[in-house]
């Protein structure tokens, strides 16, 4: 058995999703494209787990282990020579698991114009010096948008519980 103290758990403190922000860029080059020239699918998710590790190792002042993906929409192609653009923030905190969203922006410097390509709900978990689950700091909601997005990521975290046991 894996015991927390409880003073380690009562010393943890909370913090708002804006201080685990994550904003990172990447330029698509050839290597990253199919033979049409858009982004790999494959290379657009390693980028979007590592900018979602970050924000929810900078929550948790830990390393992360990514637990899960809850979904992954592609809306739109990032293309060849275009900057992709990965926002991620934490939007729900459990006792070990963070859910982190993030969202990926196709930048055409030519143009200026801006488009969201693909959003992810990604779930962490906080490891300690032996690899196992520890605890996280909670999180603090300030603005609607996260109070909101707390709401459903609790409402994403529940239907995830209900899979998981069905599928045992």
């Amino acid at each position: 058995m894996h015991d927390i103290s409880k003073e380690y758990i009562d010393n943890l403190t909370a913090k708002t999703p804006a201080i685990s922000a994550v904003e990172m860029t990447e330029l698509v080059l050839p290597n990253d494209t199919n033979l049409l020239g858009n982004l790999l699918g494959g290379r657009l998710m390693h980028w979007i787990d590592i900018a979602g590790a970050i924000a929810a190792s900078r929550h948790s002042g830990r390393v992360v282990a990514t637990a899960s993906i809850d979904s992954l929409d592609f809306r739109h192609p990032a293309r060849m020579g275009e900057l992709v653009i990965l926002r991620a923030r934490l939007t729900w905190v459990g006792r070990t698991s963070m859910e982190v969203t993030v969202k990926a922006y196709a930048e055409n410097t030519k143009t200026g114009s801006v488009i969201m390509t693909n959003k992810a709900y990604m779930t962490f978990v906080a490891l300690d010096e032996e690899g196992k689950p520890t605890p996280v700091p909670p999180l603090i909601p300030e603005t609607e948008d996260e109070k909101k997005d707390f709401a459903e990521a609790e409402a994403r975290r529940n239907e995830r519980l209900k899979r998981k046991s069905f599928n045992l």
